[in-house]
């Protein structure tokens, strides 16, 4: 469990699309097996530590005649961002996909020192 001290929590969230591969015929919507996607996500200001993430699909827009397939999470994460991670495998086809996002931590304060 993270302790937060509670009057330097901060909340940062977000809403990311993250691909749209029916467009362009991209791998999502006409590859098998093992696809992954990833972009990094850059917090609107920094946190103190890493903050704890959750991710959640917000939109799919999936083939209906295949398995739906979907594995997502946030990997990488650093006071600054994290890598939202996408992934599918198998015969699952993917048209797009968004993903929402909330990242809660604590923040920095002007008091905080560093000692060296």
């Amino acid at each position: 469990m993270n302790r937060l001290r509670s009057h330097l929590i901060g909340i940062d969230q977000g809403d990311t699309v993250l691909f749209s591969d029916f467009e362009n015929n991209g791998e999502m919507w006409t590859g098998r097996g093992q696809r992954e996607r990833r972009r990094r996500v850059k917090f609107s200001e920094p946190f103190r530590m890493p903050p704890n993430v959750q991710t959640s699909i917000s939109l799919w827009d999936m083939d209906a005649s295949t398995v739906i397939r979907a594995d997502v999470t946030a990997e990488t994460v650093t006071e600054d961002g994290f890598d939202l991670v996408f992934r599918t495998w198998g015969d699952s086809r993917i048209a797009r996909v968004r993903i929402g996002w909330i990242a809660m931590g604590e923040l920095s304060d002007e008091d905080d020192w560093d000692v060296v």
